[in-house]
């Protein structure tokens, strides 16, 4: 499929996550299969623009085409401000965030809570576009079902945004209510896809190859958007794509490969945020990768220990060679467990 003038290597898609999907964690999914990753979100605030934060969210260096960057804010002149300063950037397209549930995000009217407000989800959509159609950037939306179970008005919304322009909407199975709980539901994301010419992406617990076979025929969306399911398991997109392709499994890969997955994100992840800041914001990622292992547990709070760089590389790595002399590959069983969910999910 094709997002404007790009075209993907495939349907199976990153979503962004903030704190998760920096460009270390989106080249290594890439890597292993993702055709698409859009970046953290970036706040449409110009205060925040010079932060370290925003600087390294905003920071696509070496990363592969095409670059997507999500913004997200409740101010249309703003939207646009900030999609040009990403362009600017280097992004080559933009997404619109009106799907996070996160509470710091809606209390200030961002993210999913724009769906109670189909006037201004206009205007910053209209906004938007006004930016990025001139200097060739398509423009895509990630949003929910609605606001809740009484107010769902995603149809609506994104027959609304197709109409000024949107090139592809992707569509969570849940209203920011739920939040994460529960299960998504896919007949509202079926709807949307009848209902536009544009590319539909389903996203919402889709953690298996089995599950991303069933969520696109029930849905009939043009691809799949994955999330929590690939943390500490980027291979993932490699497994849907040959269960796609094949109809079976593919083999979980070896400790010996996940060792030297995991030790390639650690060193771009620490060039990224350097000494102080990449020894801390790493142990989320080596947490997910080890979580189900055996020893996983101890090992995780022996790590936590680490203050420096090297002696958390060297630990990680000590760990997979202890456990590659006690199997060659990681466990079906242990690969197929349910990951920790994060409410910064977007």
């Amino acid at each position: 499929m094709n997002i404007g003038p790009y075209l993907l290597p495939n349907p199976f898609f990153l979503a962004p996550m903030a704190g998760v999907t920096d460009r270390p964690f989106r080249q290594l999914c890439k890597k292993l299969g993702a055709g698409y990753a859009v970046s953290e979100m970036v706040g449409s605030q110009p205060d925040l623009w010079a932060t370290p934060k925003t600087l390294r969210r905003a920071d696509h260096a070496g990363e592969s085409a095409p670059i997507a960057a999500q913004i997200v804010g409740t101010e249309p002149v703003l939207m646009g401000q900030a999609a040009a300063y990403n362009i600017d950037c280097g992004a080559q397209i933009i997404d619109i965030n009106m799907g996070c549930p996160a509470k710091k995000v809606c209390n200030k009217w961002a993210g999913s809570a724009l769906m109670q407000d189909q006037t201004l989800a206009l205007r910053i959509i209209e906004a938007v576009v006004a930016v990025c159609a001139p200097r060739g950037v398509p423009v895509t939306l990630k949003m929910r079902t609605g606001w809740c179970q009484s107010h769902k008005n995603a149809v609506a919304l994104a027959q609304t945004a197709q109409s000024v322009g949107v090139q592809m909407i992707t569509l969570h199975g849940r209203t920011r209510e739920q939040g994460y709980g529960g299960q998504a539901e896919y007949d509202t994301i079926a709807a949307v896809k009848a209902a536009l010419s544009v590319p539909v992406v389903a996203n919402g617990d889709i953690d298996s190859p089995e599950k991303a076979h069933y969520v696109l025929a029930a849905t009939g969306a043009d691809a799949l958007m994955i999330g929590r399911a690939a943390q500490g398991r980027p291979w993932l997109f490699r497994e849907i794509a040959h269960f796609m392709a094949t109809g079976e499994r593919l083999a979980p890969p070896l400790v010996a490969e996940v060792k030297h997955l995991l030790l390639e994100q650690l060193q771009d992840h620490y060039t990224l945020y350097g000494e102080f800041l990449g020894v801390r914001t790493a142990r989320k990622h080596i947490g997910w990768y080890v979580k189900a292992l055996p020893g996983g547990a101890d090992f995780r709070s022996r790590m936590n220990l680490s203050e420096n760089c090297a002696q958390q590389a060297k630990a990680v790595a000590d760990f997979f060679d202890a456990l590659n002399e006690r199997m060659d590959r990681i466990p079906v069983s242990l690969v197929d467990e349910k990951k920790e969910q994060l409410e910064t999910t977007t």
